[in-house]
């Protein structure tokens, strides 16, 4: 059987891989884009709550959880949020900014997964839908990938099969499993921006509060402070505070809370001491805390009394233990409900100019499948761009 001839294939049709083709194509070269799934940009449809958080006003490589973070710089400086507002302005898709930068579309994300997928059939690219790709393998002076429907061969190929997370659009391990066929370190992949769940013990404990969401400042292991709002679930902690430091988290790690960021505490507390002494402690916390939480975590050591029975020490260590309260998660939701898959393809293994393999001349990684997990808000979408832009105009 004679494969079919192409100069690049490019596996998979979300964000990255479009971005990839649109551009290869538009440089002259003869592109297939193959896709498990029947249409471009099934991801991208579905985040933002279907609006698309398509970037952020301000991304660096400090937005990123990665071993090398800084390996992001070069692609995120070729191909910036700007260069992606612009694009969206010259279609005329309308667009809104929220809160800490995020920018969302006003309609619906099929306006941007629609807008790529044209620009790449226009430039020459041909797409090919429900296709599962099994492996690839070295032939020649190029690659041929085994599909379902037969072999191709091609000269180059991007590899932007994204991560695990969201397996109900078709997330799978194929893009890890062709790294390591030719060799390339994998960094251990793992649920990004996740809820984190509790154990049996803290379950019981905790459950109750199932629905309360309150703004707090939180951290884990290497984690930087998230400020953002906490939401306990019933199965245990979520809300974006939760989500950002999930992606750092590791099982046995707990997440330092403050409860009232921004509030000197001890000071207030004092104060408090002086205007309200026969007030209970709990109940003067209770004007700035839902009095469910104060009670689970009086259960939990917070202390009690008569405000003017507590010394000043008293009062700071409690300040203290609200300002960094840690909580002890078990696990995680998964990749099910997860949003990013952190590690995969080492970054070393990578030009970070061209995101082709080192080793291997003629194969690139793009997006999510490589170990650049970006923070909630917009950034992961920014790095499929960008690293799919710098792969379309070498590939």
């Amino acid at each position: 059987m004679k494969q079919e001839a192409f100069d690049v294939a490019i596996l998979g049709a979300g964000a990255a891989g479009l971005m990839a083709a649109w551009q290869a194509a538009g440089r002259g070269r003869k592109v297939v884009v193959l896709d498990h799934n029947d249409r471009p940009g099934r991801k991208i449809l579905i985040s933002g709550g279907g609006r698309c958080n398509f970037t952020n006003r301000e991304v660096g490589f400090e937005n990123f959880v990665s071993h090398n973070p800084r390996f992001a710089i070069s692609a995120l400086s070729r191909f910036t949020p700007h260069d992606f507002i612009a694009l969206l302005q010259q279609a005329h898709i309308p667009f809104h900014e929220r809160e800490l930068g995020q920018l969302f579309c006003d309609r619906s994300a099929a306006d941007i997964a629609d807008l790529l997928a044209d620009h790449a059939r226009q430039a020459g690219a041909e797409f090919r839908f429900k296709v599962e790709v099994k492996g690839v393998d070295r032939e020649g002076e190029g690659f041929s990938a085994a599909t379902n429907h037969g072999p191709l061969h091609a000269k180059a190929v991007v590899v932007a099969t994204g991560g695990l997370s969201v397996p109900k659009v078709g997330a799978g391990d194929v893009g890890l499993r062709i790294a390591r066929h030719f060799g390339l370190k994998v960094v251990p992949p793992r649920p990004a921006l996740v809820p984190l769940t509790w154990g049996a013990r803290d379950l019981k404990h905790f459950g109750v509060l199932a629905g309360i969401a309150l703004p707090v400042a939180t951290h884990s292991g290497a984690s930087p402070v998230f400020s953002s709002n906490l939401l306990f679930t019933h199965k245990g902690i979520s809300g974006p505070a939760i989500l950002q430091v999930s992606s750092y988290w590791q099982p046995g790690q707990g997440v330092t809370v403050d409860w009232l960021p921004g509030v000197d505490l001890f000071e207030t507390l004092k104060t408090a001491k002086k205007g309200r002494p026969k007030a209970q402690l709990r109940t003067v916390l209770g004007q700035w805390l839902p009095k469910r939480l104060i009670q689970a975590l009086g259960d939990k050591g917070l202390p009690d009394g008569l405000m003017g029975q507590q010394t000043d020490a008293e009062l700071e260590e409690t300040a203290l233990r609200l300002k960094g309260w840690v909580l002890h998660p078990e696990g995680s939701e998964g990749y099910r409900v997860a949003e990013a898959t952190a590690g995969g393809v080492d970054t070393g293994e990578l030009s970070s100019k061209t995101m082709e393999a080192r080793q291997v001349p003629g194969l690139y990684f793009v997006g999510e499948v490589i170990d650049i997990t970006g923070w909630l808000g917009g950034y992961n979408l920014q790095w499929a761009w960008s690293s799919g832009w710098v792969a379309g105009q070498v590939a």
